[in-house]
């Protein structure tokens, strides 16, 4: 088969120790490749470098026609419309007819409207196509695509599956989405300890496999600390003989002794560090009946807008964890930010009213909250004014070393930016946050440590997020926005199905909903739902603590139980000893 890219000893340092080290691979014609990592361990960097045509350390062969799928449009071209995007990138061919950038822009999922509107002006989605876009307009065999499912919502995803699926050429993918990397990759490559593993197998299958090697390399360093320690142990004694009894003969056996452990330990099987962070986040429970109240709010992009939806009637209580559900451009962002925006000015909005005493966070989806000027511990200040060494406590703590504290947080990647936001909202323990697409720039293991996170988070919390995983795992109320109204629906499949419904097909299930299964808005939680829940939540606490306590989940079990406080709490009973 044919290859297109060779590397051999190619390595990567910023002057804070090493991202990777020594990487040596082949890309051939045919390959579907997920790369999969933490975050900031160089995979967005790796990309970049086989993008270099000026790197020695890189050999493409003159087959090969790579475009590099960046996570960012250019800030050139945000002033032009998608089409001018799309002719303005393939001005290098013989002048590209503008029907040729139409018809790619529409296979591509693009309205006339959306070819014809500023791209400042698309959304999220949009960007991602766009960027696409640009790329095939040059016609390449291999794409290296740097995580292009962030900001998609489920149908888009779908379409970049279907994409993916149906592309005839190679690439190497950077993405965090397990269910979309088993679909289209054949290969999974692992960057980490700052070194590759490669794996000719689809996502989840190379997991395991990964697991399974590192299981046994855990037992292969074991068996051979054993040896090294008792080595060590009889080296010592027969030192100790030859001290005693100078016995120049055992002095030399010591010594020989200890150059077959040094020996040893350089040989040593290699252990993975894992992920170099644990995210966290800290928040704290108000004593209120109602936290914010929605009557009759209108939701626009900006003041002088048309109106993205409305919200009739609905309140947050203290506590609740609510997932936003809707597709890309029906005003949830739009919708976090107008809440958070009156937060922040003071302001009166019609039809919202804040607890006085609520504190509330943002998680803005762009990451604009953290000053790119500022250093990383400047940058936590805002949020939590504490002194500078608990600072840096903190940041060590969030995997970032003493050396980096000083970087300023423009020199971060996406997934260390996300970190570093995490962290400040953390630190502020906060009441509610307004989390704006949070998962976008976490890794895997860092997807599965918000669900925990959130599961255990003593405040409440507003999720926009695409990820049903996520969904499914912290949130308890489900909020849709579908033909320009928000209403809540009793559980996620339903909250999924309504996306999918037309206006009249959504409003007759959603007046039936009302008039079965919920009493008015003003009591929005339905004691009879409050109670089956009651009753599932203490089913699986008590089998998970009937298991062995190796297998018990203590920090599953301590977000069940707060989850039955507050349950009980509402219902106005005792809850039982947990």
């Amino acid at each position: 088969m044919t290859t297109l890219i060779s590397a051999t000893s190619l390595s990567l340092d910023f002057g804070h120790g090493p991202l990777f080290h020594d990487l040596s691979f082949t890309l051939k014609l045919g390959d579907r490749i997920g790369l999969i990592g933490h975050n900031g361990c160089g995979k967005s960097s790796l990309l970049k470098l086989l993008a270099d045509p000026e790197n020695e350390s890189i050999q493409r062969a003159r087959a090969c026609r790579l475009q590099h799928v960046e996570q960012q449009l250019p800030p050139e071209i945000h002033a032009l419309t998608a089409r001018r995007a799309l002719l303005e990138t393939a001005s290098r061919l013989e002048s590209p007819p503008e029907w040729q950038a139409e018809n790619l822009l529409r296979e591509l999922g693009f309205d006339r409207d959306a070819i014809n509107t500023p791209v400042s002006a698309l959304s999220g989605g949009y960007h991602t196509r766009l960027l696409l876009g640009r790329a095939l307009m040059l016609e390449p065999n291999l794409l290296l695509l740097d995580e292009p499912s962030n900001h998609l919502d489920l149908p888009s995803i779908l379409w970049l599956e279907d994409f993916l699926t149906r592309w005839r050429g190679s690439f190497l993918l950077v993405s965090h989405d397990q269910c979309l990397l088993d679909r289209v990759s054949n290969k999974t490559w692992f960057l980490r300890d700052h070194a590759l593993y490669s794996f000719d197998l689809p996502c989840s299958h190379a997991v395991q496999a990964l697991h399974e090697a590192d299981e046994t390399a855990r037992a292969r360093r074991s068996a051979e600390q054993k040896e090294i320690d008792r080595l060590d142990f009889s080296r010592q004694r027969v030192a100790a003989w030859g001290r005693a009894h100078d016995n120049e003969k055992l002095i030399r056996k010591a010594k020989s002794m200890q150059k077959r452990i040094d020996h040893l330990k350089e040989e040593q099987t290699t252990v993975s560090r894992g992920s170099p962070w644990v995210l966290q986040l800290h928040g704290q429970n108000l004593a209120a009946k109602q936290l914010v109240v929605f009557e009759a709010m209108k939701i626009k992009p900006a003041p002088e807008a048309e109106v993205l939806f409305e919200i009739d009637d609905l309140c947050l209580k203290p506590g609740d964890k609510v997932a936003l559900l809707g597709a890309n451009g029906s005003g949830k962002s739009s919708f976090l930010r107008q809440c958070w925006q009156s937060l922040q000015t003071d302001q009166d909005t019609p039809g919202l009213r804040y607890h006085p005493g609520a504190k509330l966070g943002y998680y803005d989806q762009s990451l604009q909250q953290l000053a790119d000027s500022a250093s990383l511990s400047d940058a936590l200040y805002p949020f939590a004014p504490i002194s500078e060494q608990a600072r840096k406590q903190a940041l060590i703590a969030a995997g970032f070393p003493f050396q980096r504290h000083s970087e300023s947080v423009a020199a971060l990647s996406g997934g260390e930016r996300s970190r570093l936001l995490f962290l400040a909202l953390s630190l502020a323990r906060y009441h509610f946050l307004w989390l704006d697409e949070p998962s976008n720039h976490l890794d895997m293991a860092g997807k599965q440590q918000l669900a925990e996170a959130l599961n255990a988070f003593s405040g409440g919390f507003i999720l926009v997020s695409h990820d049903r995983q996520l969904i499914e795992a912290c949130c308890r109320r489900f909020w849709v926005i579908q033909h320009g109204r928000l209403t809540e629906w009793l559980d996620a499949p339903s909250a999924y199905q309504s996306l999918f419904s037309t206006p009249a097909a959504c409003e007759a299930a959603n007046s039936e909903r009302k008039d079965q299964a919920r009493p008015p808005a003003s009591t929005r939680q339905d004691d009879e739902a409050l109670l089956e829940r009651l009753c599932q939540l203490e089913a699986w606490l008590a089998a998970d603590r009937a298991r062995k306590p190796r297998h018990q989940k203590p920090a599953q079990q301590q977000a069940w139980q707060q989850e039955i406080r507050q349950i009980s709490r509402q219902l106005g009973i005792t809850a039982d000893a947990v």
